[in-house]
């Protein structure tokens, strides 16, 4: 088993890496995730016709049924069938800040790098070989990059296009991560 404290300086190491990895995908590599999100036909006329209803921030479904009986309800089903059927995410408005999104993203590395040193921290010993940690850390941190997002595909009907790109993102940064701690790992 290896101390957890002594795991900091990888955290911390990998959490920047996969911060700048980050940032060379979505900057250097636009065309990588310019789909993810394509604009809604007739983008001026649906913002006007939604803005007079100021829906708040949040997530929301459309056709919302009541409960499970409601599904199967001829009014519900007829809903569902006229469409439109979303499931979208209303943003405050005004200008885009990336700031906050930058500080959670950095704090969510930290905490991928430190879960992935939790698990690794209790099955490795120090002086454990490189290979062995980049291989655990790796997966620990796959999980928590990738693993998940996969959810949304299958419950949210996000494309899996969008998905797949985004998953081989999480590799990437899975593979930084073992990298690192297989780097730095205590001996």
């Amino acid at each position: 088993m290896t101390p957890l404290y002594a795991l900091w300086l990888p955290i911390l190491v990998s959490a920047v890496l996969v911060y700048i990895a980050s940032t060379i995908i979505h900057m250097a590599l636009p065309g990588w995730h310019k789909n993810d999100c394509p604009k809604v036909p007739n983008e001026d006329k649906v913002m006007d016709a939604l803005r007079p209803l100021a829906i708040p921030p949040g997530d929301y479904v459309m056709p919302r049924p009541a409960d499970m009986k409601d599904m199967k309800s001829s009014e519900y089903i007829e809903k569902r069938t006229k469409g439109p059927v979303m499931i979208f995410t209303v943003l405050p408005g005004g200008p885009v800040s990336m700031g906050k999104p930058l500080v959670l993203w950095f704090i969510y590395s930290l905490v991928v790098g430190f879960f992935a040193a939790y698990i690794a921290a209790h099955a490795l010993p120090p002086g454990a070989p490189y290979p062995t940690v980049f291989r655990m850390i790796g997966a620990a941190a796959f999980v928590g990059y990738a693993l998940a997002l996969w959810q949304m595909s299958i419950w949210w009907g996000r494309k899996w296009s969008t998905t797949i790109r985004t998953t081989i993102d999480g590799l990437i940064y899975a593979l930084l991560t073992g990298g690192t701690f297989g780097w730095l790992w205590p001996h």
